[in-house]
Formats: structure tokens, sequence, C-alpha cells
């Protein structure tokens, strides 16, 4: 059981929430020039660079998808065609969450407020929102904030849209490197890990692993 009430639950919202179909489109987009382990490499590599664009100045998620493309084609020789990477981009909206979230969301808000801190442009996150199945109190996107996740700017803005403190809040990723090792470092002591498959654990970093939203929810009482 997780003995703690937070003031605000937060949440990351693609991949943790909403089911993130990047790697699947990749596959789709790229698996008539690329297969088996290079196709993987491709993937990859795609991942990689997106967490590379974030680093640096706030720039649209348009440029982040579109660059990671064009630098993980140039990586594995395969032909950049920039509305092919595009397609990445007009996509996002169209994906809903994972199958155990709209249940899980609903037990949750029915005492918490919800928040979502999510690396989203403003004209795309709530399509994605409206498809989670439960109220949200606030949607902060790296777009209002002007700096992506993993760095910490976008943490602050949320606490000081809030008007509280990492102590407030429990912070709720399924990644480690975007979300939860910036938490730890922020001082936000209670944070649970959704394990998604998509990133291993690092126990060092303190926080409460569950495997679904519902099995958040259970964690808290509800």
């Amino acid at each position: 059981m997780i003995d703690f009430e937070p003031k605000y639950i937060t949440f990351d919202c693609y991949g943790t929430l909403t089911r993130f179909r990047m790697a699947d489109m990749a596959r789709e987009l790229y698996g008539d020039r690329l297969e088996g382990a290079e196709l993987e490499k491709f993937v990859a590599f795609f991942a990689g660079y997106r967490r590379d664009e974030v680093l640096g100045a706030w720039k649209p998620y348009r440029d982040v998808v579109v660059n990671s493309v064009r630098r993980a084609c140039k990586r594995m020789n395969v032909e950049f065609i920039e509305a092919e990477a595009e397609k990445f981009y007009t996509a996002v909206p169209t994906w809903g969450p994972h199958p155990d979230v709209p249940e899980g969301l609903s037990r949750l808000a029915k005492k918490y407020k919800l928040v979502i801190l999510s690396n989203a442009s403003d004209d795309q996150i709530q399509s994605n929102v409206d498809k989670l199945g439960a109220p949200f109190h606030r949607v902060f996107t790296a777009q209002q904030a002007q700096s992506y996740k993993p760095r910490m700017q976008g943490f602050e803005y949320m606490f000081d849209q809030l008007n509280c403190n990492p102590g407030d809040v429990l912070h709720v990723s399924s990644s480690l490197r975007y979300d939860l090792m910036t938490a730890h470092d922020m001082g936000i002591k209670h944070k649970a890990f959704v394990q998604r498959g998509h990133e291993p654990g690092t126990p060092y970093y303190e926080y409460y692993e569950v495997k679904t939203i519902g099995e958040l929810a259970s964690q808290l009482g509800l």
C-alpha cells in the first residue's frame, strides 16, 4: 500500500497512459526497406534521437519527431522522406490509452485531482486526453513550459501553475529516463513506475512499481 495522500497525482501521458506507437509505426513504414535486426536498429536509433532532440532549447514537437526520423535514416543509410516522417507526428492525436487506463483513472479521479505533464504540443494533447476516460484537473504541455522532459523546467512550470511543491505530488510514469530520474533529482519523494516493458527499473530512484493504473488505484486504497 502507498502510505501517502497526494494533493495531486501527476502523470506522464505518452507511453504511460496513451499507448505510444512510434516503434510500431517505424516497423510499419520502414519494414519494406529494412528487416530483422536492421529494422530493430532503426527503431532503437529513432527512440534515442527523440530523447536527444528534446534536451536542448524548446522546438515544436513536429520538429523533434521529423529531426529524429532524419537522423535515424542517415544512421541506417535509408532515404529520408519528410512527408513520411510527418506521418508519425500527425498520427499522435489518434492514439488511445493502454487497456488498463480508463478504469484505473476513473477510480483515482473519484478521490484525487489528476494532472498531466506531457512532452506534447498544444494542438495534439487534448485529443489524447479525451480518450483516457477520466477528468483531469489540469493538463500541461512542453509547449506551455517551453521545455521538454527530462529537463527540469517543465516540472517547475507545473509546480508554479499548481501552486504546490514536490512534496505534494505522486508522479506516475513508465519512463525512468524521461520522468522519474528527474523527479528524483527535484525532490519528488513519491513516485510510481508503471512497468510497460519499454524500460528496465532502477530501484535507486525509489518508487512504487505497478503494472497497471488499476493496481496504482488499489495501492492507494481505491
